[in-house]
C-alpha cells in the first residue's frame, strides 16, 4: 500500500512541476511572491517594505534580525520595515522568507504525524546553513551570504514531500517507506521546485549535487561549500535515521581537515546557528 502511495505522490509531484503553471505549495506563498519581487532591478525599498508588512510574522522576523547583535553593534534599535530592510539588506529578505516558510510548515497541524523528522530536519538546515556561511568565508572566499541560503533551502525537497505526505495518513504510519521517499527523491525535487522558483544556476547546482558522493581535494565553489557543510552537519544534527539508512559515509571529511581544523570549524559554526536561530527567532 505504502508503495503504492509514493508512487501517486511522485506522480503528482512530477505533473505538477512539469506544467506550464506551477502551483507552489501555500506555505511558499510569501517565499514565491519575495522572490518574483527581488528580480525586478527596479524594485525599491519602499515596494519590498510594503511586501512584507502585509506578513506579520515575517515582518517581526525581519526587524528581529535587522536588531541582532550581529548587524547592530550600536545597539539602536529599529521597529519598521524600511528601516529593517535598509539595515539587512535585500537578500537577507530572501533567506527569511524561506526559513519563515519552513518553521510555519514544520508547527502547522499536517505536519504533526512527521515531529520527530521536522524537528532533526530544521537542525539540520540550521546548522548547515551556519557551516555554508563559515566555509565561504574562511575557505572558498565567496559571498557568505549566498552560501547561507544554500544552506537552508539545500533540503527545501524534504519540507516539500513531507507536505506532500501529510495528505496520506498511511505513509506516515510506514517509517520505512517514508524515510526511503525522503531519502531517495529530495535532492532532485528540491533542485525542480528551486528552478521552478528562478533561483541562480549557482544554487541550482549545489542543491542537485548536495548529496553526491565525490572526490574533492580543496573547497572552491558554492557546491564544494554545501557538500562539505552538509557532509560535517550528518556527523553532529542529521535529519536521517541510522537505523533505517546506515551510517552515512563523511570520511572526506578526513582526508580534507585535520582533527583540529575541523572542530575549529564547527566551533565557530556553532556561534553561527545561535545568532542565525536569535536573528530567526527560532
Amino acid at each position: 500500500m505504502a508503495s503504492a502511495v509514493t508512487f501517486k505522490i511522485l506522480e503528482d509531484i512530477a505533473r505538477d512541476l512539469s506544467g506550464s503553471e506551477i502551483t507552489f505549495p501555500t506555505f511558499l506563498d510569501i517565499t514565491f511572491q519575495v522572490r518574483a519581487a527581488l528580480k525586478d532591478p527596479n524594485l525599491s525599498v519602499e515596494q519590498l517594505a510594503k511586501l512584507i508588512g502585509a506578513e506579520p510574522l515575517m515582518s517581526a522576523k525581519i526587524i528581529r534580525m535587522a536588531n541582532s547583535v550581529a548587524l547592530n553593534p550600536s545597539g539602536r534599535e529599529i521597529a519598521d520595515v524600511k528601516s529593517a530592510i535598509v539595515r539587512v539588506g535585500m537578500e537577507a529578505v530572501r533567506t527569511v522568507s524561506f526559513a519563515v516558510a519552513m518553521e510555519q510548515l514544520l508547527k502547522s497541524k499536517q505536519m504533526q504525524p512527521f515531529e520527530d523528522i521536522s524537528q532533526r530536519l530544521w537542525e539540520h538546515t540550521s546548522h548547515v546553513a551556519a557551516l555554508c556561511r563559515v566555509l565561504a568565508r574562511k575557505l572558498a572566499k565567496i559571498n557568505g551570504d549566498e552560501a547561507m541560503f544554500a544552506g537552508l533551502v539545500h533540503d527545501l525537497g524534504v519540507f516539500y514531500l513531507m507536505s506532500r505526505a501529510a495528505n496520506f495518513p498511511e505513509l506516515a504510519n510506514d517509517k520505512v517507506e517514508l524515510h526511503a521517499l525522503l531519502v531517495g527523491w529530495h535532492d532532485n525535487i528540491g533542485h525542480a521546485l528551486l528552478s521552478a522558483m528562478g533561483l541562480p544556476e549557482s544554487v541550482l547546482e549545489a542543491v542537485r549535487d548536495h548529496e553526491t558522493d565525490r572526490e574533492i581535494v580543496a573547497i572552491n565553489n558554492l557546491s564544494d561549500v554545501l557538500f562539505i557543510a552538509n557532509k560535517i552537519a550528518n556527523r553532529t544534527a542529521s535529519w536521517r535515521d541510522a537505523e533505517l539508512d546506515g551510517e552515512i559515509d563523511t570520511s572526506i571529511l578526513d582526508t580534507l581537515f585535520n582533527a583540529e581544523a575541523l572542530a575549529e570549524i564547527v566551533e565557530e559554526s556553532e556561534e553561527e546557528v545561535h545568532s542565525l536561530k536569535a536573528a530567526l527567532g527560532g
